[in-house]
């Protein structure tokens, strides 16, 4: 199966972006979010690139979606 990067709206804090990136990685999230903290504290390009990935990132496909792909 093909793995697929997308935002977790289950387990999002702000956006889902550190939480989807930890389920595709097979990071746990905690440390996800410390990164992108650490990197936007030490003047590194955190915040940037989280908003970046926040508007790049797609959130999940509903079940019905998911239905009717298969479908066709």
């Amino acid at each position: 199966m093909e793995r697929k990067l997308y935002k977790d709206p289950g387990n999002q804090m702000i956006a889902g972006v550190c939480s989807g990136l930890g389920n595709y990685l097979g990071v746990d999230v905690t440390i996800m979010r410390i990164l992108f903290v650490v990197m936007a504290l030490l003047g590194g390009p955190g915040l940037l690139i989280y908003i970046i990935l926040a508007i790049i990132m797609k959130k999940p496909p509903s079940e019905y979606e998911v239905e009717q792909e298969d479908r066709f």
